[in-house]
């Protein structure tokens, strides 16, 4: 597995629902996704006094970030590609 550096984090990301509660189909879209879950986080930024500044999110939160911010990357698992987003600690824009 992929360890992220600094204040890095990688996100395995969601694909938007399709479809609304009462089943209308929504147009096909090619934006990245807005979503994610954290598969693995960095040790953080190191800070001018040299101590690493804390990451609160851990392994597991859904997060959200902006549409632009995130890196993508493939990585091969096994028998198969897997596409994840590294994005800066910074950039997240909230968390469930």
């Amino acid at each position: 597995m992929l360890q992220p550096l600094e204040d890095h984090i990688l996100i395995k990301p969601l694909m938007e629902e399709t479809k609304t509660k009462s089943w209308i189909i929504l147009p096909d879209s090619k934006e990245k996704p807005k979503k994610g879950e954290v598969v693995a986080i960095g040790s953080g930024r190191i800070l001018d006094n040299g101590q690493r500044s804390p990451i609160d999110v851990k392994v597991g939160d859904m997060v959200y970030f902006t549409q632009y911010a995130p890196d993508e990357i493939e990585v091969d698992e096994g028998s198969e590609k897997v596409k994840y987003l590294v994005i800066k600690h910074s950039s997240l824009l909230a968390k469930e």
